[in-house]
């Protein structure tokens, strides 16, 4: 007699258990669906796992280094500090595990009635049902949600199986004493910037123009400059990567194109982080017939796929990419599987950045945006040394930039490099959510010495720079 597999039922099934899929999956039980959550292997997605969170604790180990080469100039006597590899892998994974502990989101999802299935991928077998790879158990629902995120794009070209992606940092018996990163986006600027700290020579290539080509012109400029001022060697505009060898000595050779000659060089370490598709393959996607776009699902202002039934929130859509906005998707696309589709997404205003030394970030738009928008705008920027805390901390490059309608003073954009520009754009993100004006800015009262103090006096010099205009018209 053949054991056929139980078939269980849900009202609703997520797939990934990253930021989107937790969040989903909470909030559809929070409105009484029976919900089933299914993941490769633990909760956290790549965020927690082996993205943001690792990231972070490289960022904070490449500051600790920094402040104690730096502690002389406040009269500390200190020997020149040793970074310990090993020890700081075994710190990773001690912050991974704190913060899963930390969070308790499994125990939640079960508390709320959800159920866990960490069986392998699920592969789509008809429109309502999900086959589980281990057990081969079949989950049918009315309702399906995707967050599977997307993984780090593995290139073709000839030798691409010697570079590594940046998950695969960890692997690494030893620091690389010198290392190429392809790609200069949010997450190859911040590698550069914790391996530069870590000691090592550090080359940061990319086809775009700029680095952190989506950040606002000035952040890009002033970032490179930093990068080149502490030894980065930065090549933008290189046309091809052409391949990477491996030496008999262990090193990697890279061969890429620049300005029509191709250009070799010698490291231990070529550190490929060129994208992030949606991880689709061996879902089954085209068993039900989802249509993708540019290698991502594509959905409506519901978070709806063509069919109607399945959802996505996520990196797997392909739009904002960040976890503060997953958050929110996975909100709306919960209470649609559960309550009909009723709410739509409206993307909010999403800060973003990257823990360089020193941090980048920004809000809304660019003024290559607002330009682009023909909007009639205003933007001034102010530096860090002017500033009285940057100059006590020791931290003066940097600078804030606003971004504002000329005839309302409301704000349209906010953009900051700079000792704490992380944080200090948390804010600049509320006031713009609120309808926060010049005006308003320009009477806060500010603490003192911070460096959020800054933005009072920027706003100050933008509102005088309005009234001008207005009294001349």
């Amino acid at each position: 007699m053949i054991n056929i597999p139980e078939k269980k039922r849900f009202d609703v099934l997520v797939v990934g258990a990253g930021p989107a899929g937790a969040r989903a999956a909470l909030r559809a039980a929070e409105l009484g669906a029976k919900v089933g959550l299914i993941d490769r292997v633990r909760m956290g997605g790549t965020c927690t796992n082996t993205g943001c969170v690792p990231t972070r604790v490289l960022a904070v180990t490449a500051r600790l280094l920094r402040d104690i080469r730096s502690a002389k100039l406040y009269g500390i006597e200190v020997s020149d500090p040793k970074l310990v590899w090993s020890r700081m892998v075994d710190r990773v994974h001690e912050v991974v595990e704190e913060v899963h502990e930390n969070k308790q989101t499994a125990a939640r999802i079960c508390a709320s009635g959800g159920e866990l299935f960490f069986e392998g991928s699920a592969r789509f077998m008809g429109p309502n049902l999900l086959q589980l790879a281990d057990s081969k158990r079949e989950l049918h629902a009315d309702k399906i949600i995707l967050c599977v995120g997307g993984r780090a794009r593995r290139p073709t070209f000839n030798g691409a199986q010697f570079g590594i992606v940046p998950e695969e940092l960890f692997s690494l018996k030893q620091m690389p004493k010198s290392i190429a990163i392809i790609g200069s986006g949010y997450t190859g600027v911040q590698m550069c910037s914790v391996m530069n700290a870590f000691g090592s020579q550090v080359t940061l290539l990319d086809v775009a123009s700029a680095i952190v080509p989506s950040a606002d012109e000035l952040v890009s400029a002033v970032l490179r400059e930093r990068f080149e001022a502490l030894g980065v060697v930065v090549v933008t505009e290189i046309e091809a990567t052409e391949r990477i060898e491996v030496m008999q000595n262990g090193m990697r050779r890279l061969h890429f194109r620049h300005a029509g000659t191709v250009h070799e060089i010698e490291v231990e370490a070529v550190l490929l982080c060129l994208g992030w598709p949606a991880a689709l393959t061996d879902i089954g996607i085209e068993a039900v017939g989802l249509e993708t776009e540019r290698g991502f699902l594509k959905i409506n202002r519901f978070m709806q796929t063509n069919r109607e039934h399945i959802f996505a929130a996520g990196d797997v859509h392909g739009r904002d990419m960040l976890v503060q906005g997953a958050h929110f998707e996975a909100m709306v696309a919960a209470e649609n599987a559960v309550l009909g589709a009723h709410l739509e997404h409206q993307p909010e205003l999403l800060p973003s950045g990257g823990f360089t030394d020193p941090d980048h970030a920004g809000v809304g738009l660019t003024e290559r945006q607002a330009r682009g928008q023909k909007l009639d705008f205003m933007s001034a920027s102010a530096d860090y040394a002017r500033l009285d805390r940057a100059i006590i901390d020791g931290r003066k490059h940097g600078f804030v930039k606003l971004i504002a309608d000329r005839p309302t003073g409301m704000l349209l954009g906010a953009h900051a490099i700079g000792e704490n520009a992380l944080e200090l754009i948390q804010g600049l993100a509320i006031s713009m959510s609120a309808g926060v004006t010049l005006r308003i800015l320009a009477s806060a009262r500010l603490s003192y010495p911070t460096y959020s103090a800054i933005v009072g006096e920027l706003a100050r010099r933008m509102l005088a720079e309005q009234q001008r205009a207005l009294i001349s018209d």
